[in-house]
């Protein structure tokens, strides 16, 4: 089970906006990083990224595991993810 879910991204994204509904209408509960607003998070979006501002940055955390992390998930790729954690 997720312990931890963080979205990164920015209110102006369609992609951040389109993930945060789907994950809103699913259920599901998160934290949202406005990368726009915090230094940490977008270094966070770029180091994942090599170096670019892919967003959204999806990362769920699980207890004992490495976070899993995907940038500008589709909504059935964020679900497949959901349901191995």
């Amino acid at each position: 089970m997720a312990e931890r879910i963080v979205v990164y991204g920015a209110d102006w994204c369609g992609d951040t906006v389109r993930t945060l509904r789907h994950l809103d209408r699913s259920g599901v509960k998160y934290d949202y990083i406005d990368i726009d607003n915090d230094s940490e998070g977008e270094k966070k979006v770029i180091a994942h990224s090599n170096g670019r501002r892919r967003i959204p940055l999806v990362e769920i955390a699980t207890d004992g595991g490495e976070p899993q992390r995907v940038a500008v998930p589709r909504d059935a790729e964020l679900d497949s993810m959901l349901k191995k954690t």
